[in-house]
């Protein structure tokens, strides 16, 4: 059970609007946004570091780096809702699903480059730095435009996989769970 009770419909005018843009038309807004709207300061700058618009990294890169960095935080909540909303559309098969949380960079269901991905997720997870090598071969396959885009998916999923860890919320209805071993 969730240690913080969402907002409840019927939202906000104001909210609704919010939710309205973020949300697929028909789906229910998303336990971890109507529980951080109870505290609008924390919403608007939750929004505001919100990294889901088109950005210099492509879709398939941008959702293994979250998929990974959920992984590696334990999220099962905000790795299932990402699996669900997009994992179709970048075509990440079920080896590949299964190795954002059970694989490594060695995996070979992946790409060199989306290896490079899974690596900088790692490193940065596990000491907040990038190695020189790992910063190398960052820099001789991405724009820094895309590094930084990159990192800031990281930590921004970091903070996503705290509150959704931290407020114990429930997987949606839609979420797709962990993989088994």
């Amino acid at each position: 059970m969730s240690r913080v009770e969402p907002v409840a419909a019927p939202y906000p005018a104001e909210l609704q609007k919010v939710l309205d843009t973020i949300m697929p038309p028909g789906v229910p807004p998303l336990t971890l946004f109507t529980t951080l709207a109870r505290v609008p300061r924390i919403w608007d700058r939750f929004r505001a570091g919100s990294l889901l618009d088109r950005g210099p990294v492509s879709l398939r890169h941008r959702e293994i780096v979250i998929d990974r960095t959920c992984a590696r935080c334990g999220c099962a909540y905000e790795w299932g809702v990402h699996v669900a909303f997009f994992a179709q559309r970048v075509a990440l098969t079920q080896e590949q699903l299964h190795a954002t949380v059970h694989g490594d960079s060695n995996d070979p269901v992946w790409s060199d480059e989306e290896r490079l991905l899974i690596r900088m997720v790692d490193e940065l997870h596990d000491s907040a730095s990038l190695s020189d090598e790992t910063w190398s071969a960052l820099a001789a396959a991405f724009s820094v435009e895309q590094i930084l885009e990159l990192i800031a998916l990281v930590g921004f999923y970091h903070s996503v996989s705290f509150f959704a860890n931290g407020l114990k919320l429930s997987p949606e209805t839609l979420s797709v769970p962990f993989p088994s071993a």
